[in-house]
């Protein structure tokens, strides 16, 4: 991949916990466009939807969500990619929340139901989907073929989720190809193809979603390990039993403590990652397949150590 819009960051000014050491991470140039995007979302979230308390999305100190997942984003595109981004957080932590068999539940999730793709709003129309339809309607200014793939995709996603999370887990085998849907497999397919300006042909997009499953089981694995104690912590106050999270699946099938749990949780992230780069090392140089869906492995890849690093000094988990 040709990089132009990003700088590569020195790996002694970061730390990775050794679950990632063969990626180097890279950092998009434009730090104001993704802060302006996610400011801009909080603050129409707080005055459409309802106000914001103690809460902490994609932005960071140095490593902001955005521009360490999606370096190489198009600058005109970062920052609605950033509000969309920062909508999704808002919109996971109401979801959160929710009781899957209330009224409230259902037309919440409906903001993502059979109308995902409408911009039409009217009087009755809930806030979530009033923000939802401003997100499209500016992608669509954008890019409309790529902001139709990438809306199609999150309203996927955000269906398959909510069921996702109904079920209770005993395995960790079978919690992890849950996992890469809950943790955004769909969705970040829209965010990386648009953002990036990238098309798949279709007669390769199911080879592209293969190769790129052990990728998405480290972002969702990873986003389990650091988001631990937040995720815990929400349940508590939301009256859950459980967590729908690697660690307490892991806890309660082999019967350990969280630090044992962490360490297990760890060495899975590890051999994932090791078999995903693997992979993608081959298919980067096979000149058989298209540039794009190279680009897309690549950015697969990039999302991989920025999603860990800013895992690890995000305020949204250490807070």
């Amino acid at each position: 991949m040709q990089f132009r819009y990003s700088e590569e960051v020195d790996p002694h000014e970061y730390e990775t916990h050794g679950l990632c050491d063969q990626v180097k991470l890279r950092i998009h140039k434009d730090a104001v466009s993704e802060i302006k995007g996610a400011l801009r979302a909080q603050e129409d979230w707080a005055t459409q939807v309802r106000p914001i308390v103690n809460y902490q999305g994609g932005l960071g100190d140095r490593y902001s969500f955005i521009r360490v997942t999606v370096p190489e984003c198009l600058p005109e595109r970062l920052e609605i990619i950033s509000y969309a981004n920062e909508y999704a957080f808002l919109y996971d932590d109401e979801m959160e929340n929710l009781d899957s068999q209330d009224t409230d539940a259902e037309d919440f999730l409906g903001t993502f139901g059979r109308h995902a793709l409408s911009r039409e709003v009217g009087p009755a129309t809930r806030p979530e989907k009033r923000i939802q339809a401003q997100i499209l309607s500016e992608m669509m200014v954008i890019d409309r073929p790529r902001a139709i793939t990438a809306m199609n995709a999150w309203a996927k996603f955000v269906q398959m989720a909510s069921e996702t999370r109904k079920i209770h887990f005993k395995a960790l085998e079978d919690y992890i190809p849950a996992r890469a849907i809950d943790a955004g497999e769909l969705i970040w397919y829209g965010t990386l193809t648009f953002g990036m300006g990238i098309t798949i042909p279709d007669n390769e997009l199911d080879l592209a979603m293969k190769i790129a499953r052990p990728g998405y089981i480290v972002l969702g694995l990873t986003n389990d390990l650091y988001s631990w104690n937040k995720e815990r912590k929400d349940a508590e106050l939301a009256g859950q039993k459980e967590v729908f999270n690697a660690i307490w699946i892991i806890m309660e099938e082999k019967a350990v403590d969280e630090e044992r749990a962490k360490s297990i949780c760890s060495d899975v992230i590890r051999n994932y990652m090791a078999d995903f780069n693997r992979v993608a090392e081959k298919v980067t140089m096979d000149r058989r397949l298209s540039t794009d869906l190279r680009r897309y492995i690549e950015a697969v890849k990039l999302s991989c150590i920025g999603n860990l690093v800013w895992s690890i000094y995000c305020p949204r988990y250490h807070v």
